[in-house]
């Protein structure tokens, strides 16, 4: 029964380092961090058409088009202060199920403690003693070098290094549905 009850612990704490590997957190206070935002909603039934992604920065928000149909509607996070979010028109240019970022994500032990968080490996020194550990960026849809839609997690404000981020479901569902070559507009 003990073992039972550290592996479903072990296993709530795996999947909440996976979940969370690219989110930024504002400095700790009690009760400070929101609930994620909902997530949104999604009708593809009979639509066809090109495939269109509009990206909302002030409403916090994206719509997917097939054809001129609005098929789904998400909550996202974009870029914070200092970070944001480039308006623009843009398409897919990759598309990486797994992807995991190569310059955002924590310093880690040799144990998996988590030294420092939230790093740019590009601009903070590594601990001596720490490795690299890469956020985790499942359904990675890049529109501009470094910029993607990704999962992730979805405070109801802006709060990335500058990507798109969105709830899971919603994620899948953009990324299933939209090849390399989608139109990809974000607006202010």
């Amino acid at each position: 029964m003990n073992q039972r009850r550290l592996l479903q612990t072990v296993g709530a704490s795996l999947l909440a380092l996976i979940i969370c590997s690219c989110e930024e957190y504002p400095p700790y206070a009690p009760g400070m961090y929101p609930r994620a935002a909902p997530a949104g909603w999604w009708n593809d039934e009979d639509a066809s058409g090109s495939a269109k992604i509009v990206v909302h920065i002030g409403e916090q928000k994206a719509d997917f088009y097939k054809g001129k149909r609005l098929v789904g509607e998400t909550t996202v996070s974009t870029g914070k202060p200092g970070f944001s979010t480039p308006p623009g028109h843009y398409t897919v240019l990759s598309k990486d199920a797994g992807h995991v970022s190569t310059v955002f994500g924590d310093y880690v032990d040799d144990y998996g403690n988590v030294v420092r968080s939230n790093i740019d490996s590009r601009k903070d020194s590594r601990p001596k003693g720490t490795h690299f550990d890469g956020a985790r960026m499942p359904y990675a849809m890049f529109f501009r070098g470094g910029y993607a839609m990704h999962q992730g997690y979805v405070p109801p404000f802006a709060a990335s290094h500058g990507c798109i981020r969105l709830p899971g479901q919603m994620a899948i569902r953009f990324f299933e549905n939209a090849p390399v070559g989608t139109p990809v507009t974000v607006t202010e």
